[in-house]
């Protein structure tokens, strides 16, 4: 469980920086991630946005609010059910997931190369 831990932390220390180095915090990272990656659509809603991140809503719509001043994501009104908020990623968005996405995905075949097998067995 140590080396697990381990390897999560390193990955997730990469992550942050590399967040940071492309002018947006991680926690903005992660939005755009759980928007793009919500199943079924291409939007998400603030209570589903805060369970995936495991944070409060009001905390989740003041940093939508954030990404949307900086042009990452917009917020249209739910086609179902008007009083839903969507919260869909703008190109921009789109285009900073996808490069910060190739240098997750190398990094993490890097840090976990051949390594979860051995982590899952049983001792």
């Amino acid at each position: 469980m140590s080396e697990f831990r381990y390897r999560m932390r390193r990955f997730q220390r990469f992550s942050e920086r590399a967040a940071r180095s492309h002018g947006i915090t991680p926690l903005q990272y992660l939005l755009l991630l759980h928007i793009k990656g919500y199943p079924g659509r291409d939007y998400a809603v603030v209570g589903e946005l805060a369970e995936r991140l495991q944070a409060h809503p009001h905390g989740v719509v003041a940093l939508v609010s954030r990404c949307e001043r900086r042009g990452l994501v917009s917020r249209r009104a739910g086609k179902a059910d008007r009083r839903k908020v969507e919260v869909h990623l703008s190109k921009k968005g789109e285009r900073l997931l996808l490069k910060l996405g190739l240098l997750h995905r190398a990094e993490l075949k890097s840090s976990f190369r051949g390594a979860l097998p051995a982590l899952l067995e049983d001792s």
